[in-house]
């Protein structure tokens, strides 16, 4: 088992996977959430026993699609996930740590692609403000801050 895991850490999601409606012109995001894969073949490829996996979905650490007949189909993401969890548990963990583990890393890439969003976000309203800045000055005539307006200096007055 251990042999024919890699670390898929970044690609749980938590979620139960998408399915593409129109028969064949899904896209690759949707294609990876296409639950596909009979329990037998998830097993084999991951290197686990199907009780292994059904014990997983019990916990709570993947959610494979059903059929209508209730068959579990599990896709390219779920697969990935498998493999996650086995690094996992070479690693130590026990299922409820796993479990701990895989939430905070959606979570983790979660906050992370909102953090991008917020970049570009904050990129674009530089760039306007460096426009209204140009703007500013040219109605200002090319100068770049309000300049004061001289003062007049205090005139000494004597008291005698």
């Amino acid at each position: 088992m251990a042999g024919s895991r890699s670390p898929v850490a970044g690609e749980y999601d938590g979620e139960q996977g998408a399915s593409a409606s129109d028969g064949g012109s899904a896209s690759a995001v949707e294609r990876e959430g296409l639950g596909v894969y009979a329990i037998s073949v998830a097993a084999e490829l991951v290197g686990t026993g199907q009780q292994n996996l059904r014990l997983y979905e019990r916990k709570g650490l993947l959610t494979p699609e059903r059929t209508d007949g209730g068959t579990r189909r599990y896709s390219e993401r779920n697969l990935a996930t498998l493999r996650r969890i086995g690094v996992l548990l070479d690693e130590g963990l026990n299922l409820a740590g796993v479990k701990l583990v895989l939430e905070l890393e959606a979570e983790n890439r979660g906050l992370s692609e909102d953090n991008r969003g917020l970049a570009e976000d904050n990129e674009g309203l530089r760039e306007d403000n460096r426009g209204l800045r140009k703007d500013l000055k040219r109605a200002r005539g090319g100068r770049d801050r309000v300049t004061p307006a001289p003062q007049k200096a205090p005139q000494n007055r004597n008291m005698d």
